[in-house]
């Protein structure tokens, strides 16, 4: 009895690590109601308005944000108010879910300063890409690196979850130690890969400090730059897969059938 829990404890774990990888995956893929509320980083846009009028003060600004939820991505028709970002997409909203997501592809890059200047009209992109300046949130290609190549390891650690789930309930000492390799392995690429994400959102955020305007009273920039909740089912797939080696390690050295 005792080896049927350690077993069953083993693949609940390994179950539970996979079906949040599952929704991690799906995350902005497109605009109903799961994908939409599951992203790896948002960018909130709405106090941007605000902050570059601070800088291009007396000059107005007009038009720098579309009301259309469904206008065509970076095709300068306009800002939008939530960027969110995805492991294979990225989603753009005018409100909590009037929005749009561009073409999915495997190994989406995360260039988020790329994404929301192509949406502003050639006047606007052109002064933002001169004020802002000197942050981690601008260099396309670093974030787009390190992003690119964590996808390839949250998608090992995916799939070596599930062949520890499947190898799992063989019961069969041999199929114990092969769930206990895939569950190692699977989780140090999942470690490597939520720790990727973990560093380049956190330097991304270096723009939520950002100020325009006269140094004697500098205005925010008003972007803001969140990390999503998919990240954390990443590190919550890591653990769960993490800990189910200690019972399949234990039926690997117990079972005899």
């Amino acid at each position: 009895m005792r080896g049927e829990v350690c077993i069953g404890i083993g693949s609940v774990l390994s179950f539970a690590s996979l079906l949040l990888l599952i929704f991690m995956h799906v995350g902005q893929i497109n605009t109903s109601t799961v994908p939409r509320n599951v992203q790896m980083v948002q960018v909130n846009m709405t106090g941007f308005g605000q902050g570059l009028a601070a800088a291009i003060n007396p000059d107005p600004v007009t038009g720098l944000y579309t009301n259309n939820g469904s206008a065509p991505l970076e095709q300068g028709l306009g800002l939008r108010m939530i960027y969110k970002f995805g492991l294979y997409s990225h989603c753009a909203y005018v409100n909590d879910s009037a929005g749009i997501c561009s073409n999915s592809s495997t190994a989406n890059r995360f260039e988020p300063f790329t994404v929301i200047t192509a949406d502003m009209s050639a006047n606007f992109s052109g002064i933002t890409d001169a004020l802002v300046t000197g942050t981690t949130f601008t260099d396309s290609q670093y974030l787009g690196n390190f992003s690119n190549g964590a996808y390839y390891l949250l998608l090992i650690g995916t799939i070596c979850a599930a062949l520890a789930l499947i190898t799992g309930i063989m019961k069969h000492t041999f199929g114990f130690l092969v769930s206990v390799l895939f569950a190692m392995f699977g989780s140090l690429m999942l470690l490597i890969g939520a720790t990727i994400w973990t560093v380049i959102i956190k330097k991304a955020q270096s723009v939520n400090d950002f100020s325009l305007g006269p140094q004697a009273s500098p205005v925010s920039l008003g972007i803001e730059v969140t990390i999503g909740n998919a990240l954390l089912l990443a590190w919550g797939a890591f653990a769960c897969l993490i800990i189910s080696v200690i019972p399949y390690m234990i039926s690997c050295c117990t079972y005899r059938g």
